[in-house]
Protein backbone atom coordinates (compact mmCIF):
# COMPACT_ATOMS: atom_id res chain seq x y z
CA UNK A 1 0.00 0.00 0.00
CA UNK A 2 1.34 3.45 -0.89
CA UNK A 3 0.89 6.39 1.48
CA UNK A 4 1.28 10.01 0.43
CA UNK A 5 4.15 12.04 1.92
CA UNK A 6 1.63 14.02 4.01
CA UNK A 7 0.30 10.85 5.63
CA UNK A 8 3.79 9.44 6.21
CA UNK A 9 4.74 12.53 8.25
CA UNK A 10 1.61 12.43 10.41
CA UNK A 11 1.84 11.22 14.01
CA UNK A 12 -0.18 8.16 15.00
CA UNK A 13 -3.39 8.59 16.99
CA UNK A 14 -5.03 5.56 18.62
CA UNK A 15 -8.41 4.50 17.26
CA UNK A 16 -11.29 4.40 19.70
CA UNK A 17 -13.47 1.41 20.62
CA UNK A 18 -14.71 -0.78 17.77
CA UNK A 19 -18.18 -2.23 18.25
CA UNK A 20 -18.59 -3.76 14.78
CA UNK A 21 -21.52 -3.23 12.41
CA UNK A 22 -25.07 -2.83 13.64
CA UNK A 23 -26.76 -6.25 13.80
CA UNK A 24 -29.42 -6.99 11.18
CA UNK A 25 -32.34 -9.46 11.46
CA UNK A 26 -31.73 -12.68 9.56
CA UNK A 27 -33.95 -15.76 9.76
CA UNK A 28 -34.94 -15.15 13.38
CA UNK A 29 -31.48 -14.07 14.58
CA UNK A 30 -29.62 -10.78 14.96
CA UNK A 31 -26.40 -10.99 12.97
CA UNK A 32 -23.37 -8.70 12.75
CA UNK A 33 -22.67 -9.26 9.07
CA UNK A 34 -18.95 -8.89 8.35
CA UNK A 35 -18.58 -11.16 5.33
CA UNK A 36 -20.74 -12.63 2.58
CA UNK A 37 -21.19 -15.96 4.38
CA UNK A 38 -22.92 -14.10 7.24
CA UNK A 39 -25.87 -13.26 4.98
CA UNK A 40 -29.05 -15.33 4.74
CA UNK A 41 -32.58 -14.45 3.69
CA UNK A 42 -35.53 -15.00 1.36
CA UNK A 43 -36.84 -11.99 -0.54
CA UNK A 44 -38.41 -10.56 -3.69
CA UNK A 45 -37.45 -7.58 -5.84
CA UNK A 46 -38.54 -5.77 -8.99
CA UNK A 47 -36.29 -4.60 -11.84
CA UNK A 48 -36.80 -2.71 -15.09
CA UNK A 49 -34.79 -2.06 -18.23
CA UNK A 50 -33.55 1.36 -19.41
CA UNK A 51 -36.38 1.93 -21.94
CA UNK A 52 -38.82 0.54 -19.31
CA UNK A 53 -40.24 -1.79 -21.93
CA UNK A 54 -40.22 -4.79 -19.61
CA UNK A 55 -39.86 -5.71 -15.95
CA UNK A 56 -38.65 -8.61 -13.84
CA UNK A 57 -39.77 -9.96 -10.49
CA UNK A 58 -36.86 -11.86 -8.96
CA UNK A 59 -37.08 -14.07 -5.88
CA UNK A 60 -33.96 -15.40 -4.15
CA UNK A 61 -33.40 -17.71 -1.20
CA UNK A 62 -29.91 -17.09 0.19
CA UNK A 63 -28.31 -19.40 2.74
CA UNK A 64 -24.94 -18.42 4.25
CA UNK A 65 -24.22 -16.11 1.33
CA UNK A 66 -25.05 -18.66 -1.40
CA UNK A 67 -28.09 -18.40 -3.68
CA UNK A 68 -29.84 -21.75 -3.19
CA UNK A 69 -33.08 -20.89 -4.99
CA UNK A 70 -34.10 -18.44 -7.71
CA UNK A 71 -37.47 -17.66 -9.29
CA UNK A 72 -37.27 -15.35 -12.32
CA UNK A 73 -40.54 -13.91 -13.67
CA UNK A 74 -40.58 -11.44 -16.57
CA UNK A 75 -43.23 -9.35 -18.31
CA UNK A 76 -43.47 -7.10 -21.33
CA UNK A 77 -40.62 -8.20 -23.60
CA UNK A 78 -40.30 -11.41 -25.59
CA UNK A 79 -36.49 -11.49 -25.31
CA UNK A 80 -36.68 -11.34 -21.53
CA UNK A 81 -38.06 -14.86 -21.36
CA UNK A 82 -34.86 -16.26 -22.85
CA UNK A 83 -32.83 -13.99 -20.60
CA UNK A 84 -34.72 -15.37 -17.61
CA UNK A 85 -33.90 -18.92 -18.71
CA UNK A 86 -30.19 -18.09 -18.76
CA UNK A 87 -30.36 -16.13 -15.49
CA UNK A 88 -31.95 -19.10 -13.71
CA UNK A 89 -28.88 -21.16 -14.60
CA UNK A 90 -26.43 -18.36 -13.81
CA UNK A 91 -27.75 -17.36 -10.36
CA UNK A 92 -27.88 -20.62 -8.44
CA UNK A 93 -24.73 -21.52 -6.54
CA UNK A 94 -23.27 -18.02 -6.70
CA UNK A 95 -22.70 -15.77 -3.71
CA UNK A 96 -24.88 -12.66 -3.68
CA UNK A 97 -21.76 -10.55 -4.36
CA UNK A 98 -20.90 -12.66 -7.41
CA UNK A 99 -24.50 -12.40 -8.64
CA UNK A 100 -24.49 -8.64 -8.19
CA UNK A 101 -21.46 -8.38 -10.46
CA UNK A 102 -22.58 -10.96 -13.04
CA UNK A 103 -24.24 -10.13 -16.35
CA UNK A 104 -27.70 -11.62 -15.96
CA UNK A 105 -28.35 -11.09 -19.70
CA UNK A 106 -31.29 -8.68 -19.32
CA UNK A 107 -31.02 -5.21 -17.79
CA UNK A 108 -34.33 -5.68 -15.94
CA UNK A 109 -33.00 -8.83 -14.26
CA UNK A 110 -29.74 -7.06 -13.40
CA UNK A 111 -31.71 -4.20 -11.83
CA UNK A 112 -33.85 -6.66 -9.86
CA UNK A 113 -30.66 -8.31 -8.56
CA UNK A 114 -29.41 -4.90 -7.38
CA UNK A 115 -32.67 -4.21 -5.54
CA UNK A 116 -32.62 -7.64 -3.88
CA UNK A 117 -29.00 -7.19 -2.83
CA UNK A 118 -29.93 -3.99 -0.98
CA UNK A 119 -32.81 -5.70 0.84
CA UNK A 120 -30.71 -8.71 1.78
CA UNK A 121 -27.60 -6.94 3.08
CA UNK A 122 -29.65 -4.41 5.07
CA UNK A 123 -31.74 -7.09 6.77
CA UNK A 124 -35.01 -6.24 5.01
CA UNK A 125 -35.86 -9.75 3.80
CA UNK A 126 -39.22 -11.48 3.99
CA UNK A 127 -37.68 -14.10 6.29
CA UNK A 128 -35.93 -11.62 8.60
CA UNK A 129 -37.91 -12.74 11.63
CA UNK A 130 -38.65 -16.35 10.59
CA UNK A 131 -36.64 -18.88 12.59
CA UNK A 132 -34.34 -20.79 10.20
CA UNK A 133 -35.81 -18.82 7.30
CA UNK A 134 -37.87 -20.39 4.51
CA UNK A 135 -37.21 -23.80 3.01
CA UNK A 136 -35.62 -24.01 -0.42
CA UNK A 137 -38.55 -24.23 -2.81
CA UNK A 138 -40.66 -21.64 -0.96
CA UNK A 139 -40.87 -19.37 -4.02
CA UNK A 140 -43.05 -21.94 -5.81
CA UNK A 141 -45.83 -21.12 -3.34
CA UNK A 142 -46.13 -17.71 -5.02
CA UNK A 143 -47.10 -19.46 -8.25
CA UNK A 144 -49.90 -21.62 -6.87
CA UNK A 145 -51.32 -24.72 -8.55
CA UNK A 146 -50.21 -25.11 -12.14
CA UNK A 147 -46.97 -23.25 -11.35
CA UNK A 148 -47.83 -20.16 -13.39
CA UNK A 149 -46.97 -16.55 -12.60
CA UNK A 150 -49.76 -14.31 -11.31
CA UNK A 151 -50.44 -12.08 -14.32
CA UNK A 152 -53.01 -9.36 -14.92
CA UNK A 153 -53.46 -8.00 -18.44
CA UNK A 154 -56.01 -5.28 -19.19
CA UNK A 155 -56.50 -3.10 -22.26
CA UNK A 156 -58.70 -0.02 -22.47
CA UNK A 157 -59.55 2.84 -24.83
CA UNK A 158 -61.58 5.95 -24.20
CA UNK A 159 -63.69 5.12 -27.23
CA UNK A 160 -64.54 1.49 -26.38
CA UNK A 161 -63.77 1.08 -22.69
CA UNK A 162 -61.84 -1.68 -20.82
CA UNK A 163 -61.09 -5.25 -21.89
CA UNK A 164 -60.09 -7.85 -19.29
CA UNK A 165 -57.59 -10.20 -20.97
CA UNK A 166 -55.98 -12.13 -18.12
CA UNK A 167 -56.56 -12.30 -14.39
CA UNK A 168 -54.83 -14.18 -11.59
CA UNK A 169 -57.41 -16.95 -12.10
CA UNK A 170 -56.44 -17.35 -15.74
CA UNK A 171 -57.04 -16.44 -19.37
CA UNK A 172 -60.27 -14.45 -19.73
CA UNK A 173 -62.60 -15.86 -22.39
CA UNK A 174 -65.75 -13.78 -21.87
CA UNK A 175 -66.63 -10.59 -20.04
CA UNK A 176 -70.12 -10.18 -18.55
CA UNK A 177 -71.98 -6.87 -18.94
CA UNK A 178 -75.18 -5.60 -17.32
CA UNK A 179 -77.98 -3.58 -18.97
CA UNK A 180 -75.83 -0.43 -18.80
CA UNK A 181 -72.85 -2.20 -20.43
CA UNK A 182 -70.91 -2.16 -17.16
CA UNK A 183 -68.62 -5.11 -16.40
CA UNK A 184 -70.08 -7.32 -13.68
CA UNK A 185 -68.00 -10.47 -14.07
CA UNK A 186 -65.88 -12.63 -16.33
CA UNK A 187 -65.26 -16.21 -17.42
CA UNK A 188 -61.74 -17.62 -17.37
CA UNK A 189 -59.69 -20.70 -18.17
CA UNK A 190 -57.05 -21.75 -15.67
CA UNK A 191 -54.39 -22.81 -18.16
CA UNK A 192 -52.27 -24.55 -15.53
CA UNK A 193 -55.18 -26.78 -14.50
CA UNK A 194 -56.13 -27.38 -18.15
CA UNK A 195 -52.66 -28.64 -19.00
CA UNK A 196 -52.67 -30.87 -15.91
CA UNK A 197 -55.97 -32.42 -17.05
CA UNK A 198 -54.58 -33.02 -20.54
CA UNK A 199 -51.40 -34.59 -19.14
CA UNK A 200 -53.58 -36.97 -17.11
CA UNK A 201 -55.26 -38.14 -20.32
CA UNK A 202 -58.35 -35.95 -20.61
CA UNK A 203 -59.57 -34.92 -24.06
CA UNK A 204 -58.60 -31.31 -24.78
CA UNK A 205 -62.21 -30.13 -25.02
CA UNK A 206 -63.10 -31.88 -21.77
CA UNK A 207 -60.03 -30.41 -20.07
CA UNK A 208 -61.07 -26.97 -21.31
CA UNK A 209 -64.52 -27.33 -19.73
CA UNK A 210 -63.12 -28.60 -16.42
CA UNK A 211 -60.61 -25.74 -16.21
CA UNK A 212 -63.25 -23.04 -16.78
CA UNK A 213 -64.57 -20.85 -14.02
CA UNK A 214 -66.24 -17.49 -13.53
CA UNK A 215 -66.11 -14.53 -11.18
CA UNK A 216 -68.66 -11.95 -10.10
CA UNK A 217 -72.25 -11.90 -11.37
CA UNK A 218 -71.30 -13.71 -14.53
CA UNK A 219 -74.35 -15.98 -14.68
CA UNK A 220 -76.87 -13.13 -14.51
CA UNK A 221 -75.37 -10.85 -17.16
CA UNK A 222 -77.43 -9.07 -19.81
CA UNK A 223 -74.83 -9.94 -22.44
CA UNK A 224 -71.36 -11.37 -22.89
CA UNK A 225 -68.46 -10.23 -25.07
CA UNK A 226 -65.21 -11.78 -26.23
CA UNK A 227 -62.63 -9.25 -24.96
CA UNK A 228 -60.25 -10.00 -27.81
CA UNK A 229 -62.65 -9.75 -30.74
CA UNK A 230 -65.61 -7.58 -29.74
Amino acid sequence: MIYSAEVQHMCSVAKGAYHGPAPIPEEGKWVQAKQISDISGFTHGIGWCAPQQGCCKLTLNVKEGIIEEALVETLGCSGMTHSAAMASEILIGKTILEALNTDLVCDAINTAMRELFLQIVYGRTQSAFSEDGLAVGASLEDLGKGLRSQVGTMFATKAKGPRYLEMAEGYVTRVALDEDDLIIGYEFINLGKMMDFIKKGDDANEALKKAKGSYGRFAGAAKYIDPRHE
